[in-house]
């Protein structure tokens, strides 16, 4: 039952950190005192304490303060150092802007930073982070909607249990398998964080354009709803042809308006999708099926690759190639475990998009199963293999122990839910909004609540 019918204000967690630097553009109140502040600060932990310091003026707290601005619209903050795109191949330091308030939250030794600001509002960021705020308006209605539904239906859980949201991150461990899966809503001080593991919030650093502002404005309380709840919507850059049902991924939960569906007008012409069987795997993530997401046009793309993504071009079909200690180091380094030298990576149980769910990595000294699909994405690269949905090919074998392995893959990310890339071609060529999301997520519907 949907429960929220107006407008919440929403807690993001921005970065953590011993020590950090903000700088506040304005008069920003905080409670139990009577002047403003203003300025650039220097804020750490001392003796359980949070202590902030600009010249000879000191603020200090135990457990946490806001700072509140006193016009809403015109002042801000600026954090420096943020870690943006966090364990992936692009991550890297930005100093970020942003409007609401700011809160600091002591988390034993470090410093938990906060904003605190209208749902909307933080849904204008987003739409304009997560992709060019210079996309077409109805690709920007759709993410915003999904923005939205996402981020409601973790407030609803929250609600509904009536309990302080718990670390999602669940594992299946046994002598001989690994099995882990990490929510979204993997959070204890904050409702989303500002990252990827959510929804990329970068403040008001972007650029936010006329598009981007009304697409927030003519979506206003608009969620996609199956059964009278809000949908605890998904999305990921390309699901690589055919999207991934929920249960693959997180825990096995099935979702009707987040099981799989063909990312085209039409079946795939000369494709069997039964990816059980691994030469028919093999055929699709070597092939180049038609998809709304299998697409080379620049100025499409452009609107969904931020200047860090534009890295990476090779999205719908890639390969990344290792040596034997390349790839040995590599799975040592992030399972903590001494497989020794390896001599297979063995497909156990695929998804509906050909993602692997389970892999089994046989070495010279340990052989164990894996999964799910993010765990095996980190597993096998030093940040994140693109996707799970792989083929591994092994070349020049000497005393049965290959000395090179090729991985093959399809699609960028999870493969859960909207597929940006593909909506972004879906609305280039005509369709509404409403028509792109509910051809992602079936059986839902959008409702108003707001």
């Amino acid at each position: 039952m949907i429960t929220i019918k107006a407008e919440p204000e929403i807690s993001v967690g921005i970065l953590t950190e011993e020590k950090i630097v903000f700088e506040l553009y304005g008069d920003f109140k905080t409670s139990g005192l009577k002047q403003t502040f203003s300025g650039r600060f220097n804020a750490s932990v001392v003796d359980n304490s949070i202590v902030c310091k600009k010249d000879d003026e000191k603020i200090e707290i135990s457990d946490e303060m806001i700072f509140e601005p006193l016009d809403k619209e015109a002042d801000s903050f600026l954090i420096r150092e943020v870690t943006i795109g966090v364990d992936f191949h692009w991550e890297r330091k930005e100093k970020q802007r942003f409007n609401g308030s700011l809160k600091l939250k002591r988390s034993y030794n470090k410093i938990v930073v906060i904003n605190i600001l209208p749902l909307e509002k933080y849904l204008i960021s987003v739409i304009s982070s997560e992709m060019s705020s210079k996309s077409s308006i109805q690709f920007l209605k759709s993410q915003a909607i999904v923005s939205r539904s996402w981020v409601l239906a973790q407030l609803e859980k929250s609600k509904l249990t009536g309990i302080q949201k718990e670390v999602s991150q669940t594992s299946i461990e046994s002598e001989n398998e690994l099995i882990k899966w990490y929510d979204r809503e993997a959070h204890l001080l904050f409702d989303v964080c500002a990252d990827d593991h959510c929804q990329r919030y970068q403040g008001i650093t972007k650029i936010f354009s006329n598009a981007a502002l009304a697409a927030i404005d003519e979506t206003r309380g608009l969620v996609l709803a199956s059964d009278d709840n809000i949908c605890d919507t998904r999305y990921s850059k390309s699901c690589g042809g055919v999207t991934e049902s929920f249960n693959n991924v997180w825990e096995s939960k099935e979702y009707k308006y987040l099981s799989s569906v063909v990312d085209y007008k039409y079946y795939p012409e000369n494709y069997n999708l039964n990816f059980s069987n691994e030469n028919i795997a093999k055929k699709w993530i070597k092939g180049n099926p038609s998809a709304f997401c299998n697409t080379s046009n620049q100025k499409i793309l452009s609107q969904v690759l931020l200047d860090f993504d534009q890295e990476t071009k090779d999205f719908y079909r890639w390969k990344v190639e290792y040596t034997q200690k390349e790839l040995s180091e590599i799975i040592k380094l992030k399972s903590k475990i001494d497989f020794g030298e390896i001599l297979d990576l063995v497909p156990v149980e695929r998804g509906d998009s050909s993602r692997l769910i389970k892999l089994k990595i046989v070495g010279t000294k340990k052989i164990l199963t894996i999964g799910k699909e993010l765990e095996i994405r980190r597993t096998l690269s030093p940040s994140h293999l693109y996707s799970s949905a792989i083929i591994v090919e092994k070349f020049d074998i000497r005393n049965n122990i290959p000395q090179k392995f090729v991985i093959r893959g399809a699609g960028w990310g999870h493969g859960v839910g909207l597929c940006q890339i593909g909506a972004a071609v879906m609305a280039s060529i005509g369709y509404q909004f409403d028509e792109i999301l509910l051809h992602y997520f079936k059986d839902a519907v959008l409702k108003k609540i707001y």
